[in-house]
């Protein structure tokens, strides 16, 4: 979510504060960089030989940060050339190498607070009693190359939580612990979901519990893209380098990229499905009648990513993708885009998901093709969103090498941000200077189409992870790898219970029967707080000689437990699983 300058402006300022801090406490530290981030701030060091700075050393840094902060002194700014800039800081090998790195007639503007001095453009509040000395906390400490290049020193990276009021700051703490309890690493292993190797890292071993939901999401999005006019395809895992050249992506993103050999020939394991959907369009002539031509396909893709950067399934280098592909004509970029952000709206409503923001994002840096192209395209998907009556926010950069995207980004039950859903503009792959995907017009000439790359939730696996979070393992009825679970209140009644199991299995009802030795409390406890079940059938004598169950919805709390036929209590959760949603 923005964050406000004023409050960036404050966690700058903090920023530097805790670099003077660090300073008084440990001589001889070099200082590099502190910029305001989301909910805080960091700032780099390299500490003198022999100290290693911890978390333990957090209530130290604080105690004198607050009694700077009480000193009410003014952040003062000073011009400077870039002489006297590096006179300032010649016992400083970090910010000596910044200020060599502008022009010579630049002007560099220093900030002083308390004698301290650092090199920065600033703004800064006022004074130092801007800042609350009781809402920041130094958050934890992580290793960062300088300027990011892993052939540079290992700094050490002071985080930092920064807030305007005391209020604000605990109510973030209250989140993030929040988010620990729902940390999805940490259900996942509780409800049986999945396990990670650290010999295997980013590749996820699902387990039945969690192979389920996952079945469960991809069944339900093939039948959504079928309704809307997909056709499901499949291409291969490994393709030769020559298509990954003349794709583009050999040059642009060959690093992130498992790469093979056979035969003397080199192959790359596919990071992305794009250039298989053009080589099925291409396997024949199609004609204008043919598009809009869309190609879905839940490809398996594989990319290099650092393993420093892998987080349990949310970043992973083993994924599957619900991806399409519409290949389709100029004219019809706006009714396609309109038409599939009706699809994303619907899919996130039946997920519990209706708050949506939209990115757009323009030209990248590292791209292929000529700026006119570019601006045309971005025109193109711009007047496509004014269309479907879409507002958004600009990225600049942000696109995909090969075209502009939007990024729809949803909002979980604790606030955060999740980018899912994307749909980019692409006249690059299908142009004769790449892919040459050609179609006859009503001209009777060939004729280059666009590409639309579209996803609604992007990895699945990355969307199971945030809706474990989201929901705390707690799935809606539909979702639930165990949608009812059998529990008899003795063993008198196993084969009823074993009756009453079967009839939820005819019926599609994910469902098991539980007839082991402990009591019937201590059972319905196990399938309520580890599976998690919506719903417990508990069967006796009376439900026996009713040919009924005595349903008890999960936690007891949203509706009282009811007696319902068999067949009543079935068509309640197929309905509930027709009508999908949140609730059971």
């Amino acid at each position: 979510m923005a964050v406000d300058n004023k409050l960036q402006t404050v966690r700058h300022s903090c920023a530097h504060v805790m670099a003077e801090a660090i300073l008084k406490l440990y001589p001889g530290t070099k200082i590099a960089i502190g910029p305001a981030i989301d909910n805080g701030f960091y700032y780099d060091f390299e500490f003198p030989n022999g100290t290693r700075f911890t978390e333990t050393d957090f209530p130290v840094v604080e105690k004198e940060m607050r009694r700077i902060l009480a000193g009410n002194h003014e952040f003062v700014r000073r011009e400077v050339s870039k002489q006297e800039a590096l006179k300032l800081f010649s016992d400083q090998p970090y910010k000596v190498e910044l200020i060599n790195d502008l022009p010579d007639d630049e002007i560099i503007s220093t900030y002083e607070q308390d004698g301290f001095i650092d090199l920065c453009r600033g703004p800064h509040v006022a004074s130092t009693k801007e800042i609350n000395g009781q809402a920041f906390k130094l958050s934890r400490v992580a290793g960062a190359y300088w300027r990011g290049d892993s052939d540079r020193q290992m700094l050490t990276r002071v985080y930092a939580l920064c807030f305007t009021k005391p209020g604000e700051l605990k109510e973030y703490l209250d989140m993030i612990a929040e988010a620990e309890k729902r940390d999805h690493r940490k259900i996942g292993v509780e409800m049986d979901l999945f396990h990670l190797e650290p010999e295997d890292p980013g590749q996820i071993f699902w387990h039945p519990n969690g192979w389920t939901i996952y079945t469960i999401i991809q069944d339900y999005m093939r039948k959504m893209t079928i309704r809307d006019g997909y056709k499901e395809v499949n291409t291969p895992a490994i393709m030769p380098r020559t298509l990954w050249e003349r794709s583009g992506h050999w040059g642009h993103y060959q690093k992130n990229m498992f790469i093979t050999e056979s035969e003397k020939r080199l192959f790359a394991i596919k990071p992305m499905n794009c250039p298989g959907a053009l080589e099925i369009f291409n396997s024949k002539q199609r004609s204008y009648k043919d598009l809009p031509l869309r190609l879905a396909e839940f490809g398996h893709c594989v990319r290099n990513e650092p393993s420093g950067t892998l987080h349990g399934i949310m970043r992973v280098r083993g994924f599957v993708q619900d991806d399409a592909h519409i290949i389709c004509t100029e004219e019809q970029i706006g009714s396609e885009v309109a038409k599939f952000c009706k699809l994303l709206k619907a899919v996130y409503h039946d997920f519990g998901f209706e708050d949506l923001v939209v990115k757009f994002s323009t030209m990248p840096e590292d791209h292929v093709g000529d700026l006119a192209t570019w601006q045309h395209a971005e025109k193109a998907l711009a007047d496509a969103c004014h269309a479907a009556g879409l507002e958004y926010e600009i990225q600049p950069g942000e696109g995909a090498f090969y075209g502009p995207k939007l990024e729809f980004k949803l909002f979980d039950c604790l606030g955060r941000e999740w980018q899912c859903g994307t749909i980019q503009v692409d006249y690059q792959l299908p142009s004769a200077e790449r892919l040459d995907a050609t179609y006859i017009g009503a001209d009777n000439q060939k004729h280059h189409p666009v590409m639309l790359h579209r996803a609604v939730l992007g990895s699945l696996e990355r969307f199971l992870g945030i809706l474990i979070e989201n929901f705390a393992g707690a799935f809606p009825a539909w979702l639930a790898f165990e949608q009812v679970a059998v529990v008899p209140v003795s063993s008198e009644f196993n084969d009823y219970a074993k009756e009453v199991n079967d009839a939820m299995l005819s019926a599609d009802i994910r469902s098991n029967v539980y007839l082991g030795d402990e009591n019937m409390k201590a059972k319905i406890k196990q399938v309520s707080m580890e599976h998690k079940t919506p719903y417990v059938l508990v069967v006796g004598e009376k439900e026996k000689s009713e040919n009924s169950v005595c349903v008890r919805y999960r936690f007891s709390s949203k509706k009282p437990q009811e007696t319902m036929k068999i067949s009543d209590f079935i068509k309640y959760v197929l309905t509930k699983n027709e009508e999908r949603g949140t609730g059971i």
